[in-house]
């Protein structure tokens, strides 16, 4: 837990965009939100539009691609997005930019990986080539029954955390909306509250019992912070990346974790799908709190 903590602190007030792509769940790319939960994914992103008040000569100038192509101009002068050739990616600075796919092959940097994916589009290949988490390929152990019935006793705990972190940090970053902050408030200045820390299963299993509308609130607010793209009341494979692929390193039920989450499997997973995840009640489920 330590080092979850600590990863969210570094990452915070760090701004996510995120991409075009819609492709169903549970394991890849792309960016959204302010959050902290979810890696800085940058160059993870696939672009979108974005007016600009200059007017180039170069038409390609206000013409955004996402991740993997890059923009041409046709013979018609008219700007066009292409794949990108892998070998015209910037070489990676360190190995902390390798990023493994779920092929389980490690590509250079994440531009090496759009840009393969890209070349294959069309073909069932591609379709099946997603992002499935930072860093190079590694043996990543099988999640057993009872590691994915702990799972979430700590990604509960660590959400209410993020949020407490954020709301502590929100004068010198404006990481928090003002309803955000009200919301969040209430469980800072509990004096209930399990502080931060590293925490036996049981006491988190107990605390959430005790303590249970701690965390309906954390629980809605990550479910927000990833449903951007579109917002709809349901998470894509695109917008669930962020958070997943930081994680799987760090914690091998994650995949199994957001698989079990999409109950109906139709390849999203629906707020009340991911409430249940979390054991939120379903006459707890509240939209107004997707904020």
């Amino acid at each position: 837990m330590r080092v979850w903590i600590f990863f969210l602190i570094c990452l915070a007030g760090k701004t996510l965009a995120a991409p075009t792509e819609e492709e169903p769940v549970v394991e890849e790319e792309v960016e959204v939100g302010a959050n902290p939960v979810q890696v800085e994914t940058g160059e993870f992103d696939e672009a979108i539009e974005v007016e600009e008040d200059v007017i180039a000569e170069n038409p390609c100038l206000n013409h955004h691609c996402k991740k993997g192509k890059v923009c041409e101009v046709d013979d018609s002068n008219q700007p066009m997005c292409v794949c990108q050739d892998p070998l015209t990616c910037p070489a990676p600075v360190g190995e902390f930019e390798h990023v493994c796919g779920t092929n389980n092959k490690t590509y250079e940097s994440s531009c090496h990986f759009f840009a393969t994916k890209c070349a294959l589009e069309g073909t069932k290949k591609g379709h099946k080539l997603h992002l499935d988490y930072i860093g190079p390929c590694k043996f990543i152990a099988p999640c057993l029954d009872n590691e994915l019935n702990e799972f979430p006793l700590r990604m509960r705990d660590w959400l209410k955390n993020v949020l407490v972190t954020m709301y502590e940090r929100d004068e010198e970053h404006n990481l928090l909306t003002e309803k955000q902050k009200l919301r969040v408030k209430k469980i800072y200045e509990n004096e209930k509250r399990l502080q931060a820390g590293e925490h036996s299963l049981d006491l988190l299993a107990l605390d959430f019992e005790k303590n249970y509308n701690m965390y309906i609130f954390p629980v809605h607010w990550q479910f927000g912070q990833l449903d951007q793209h579109p917002v709809d009341g349901f998470l894509s494979h695109t917008e669930l990346s962020p958070l997943r692929a930081p994680l799987i390193p760090m914690e091998h039920c994650t995949t199994s974790f957001f698989e079990q989450c999409d109950a109906d499997q139709d390849k999203y997973i629906a707020i009340e799908e991911w409430a249940s995840c979390f054991g939120i009640k379903e006459q707890d489920i509240d939209n107004d709190l997707v904020i």
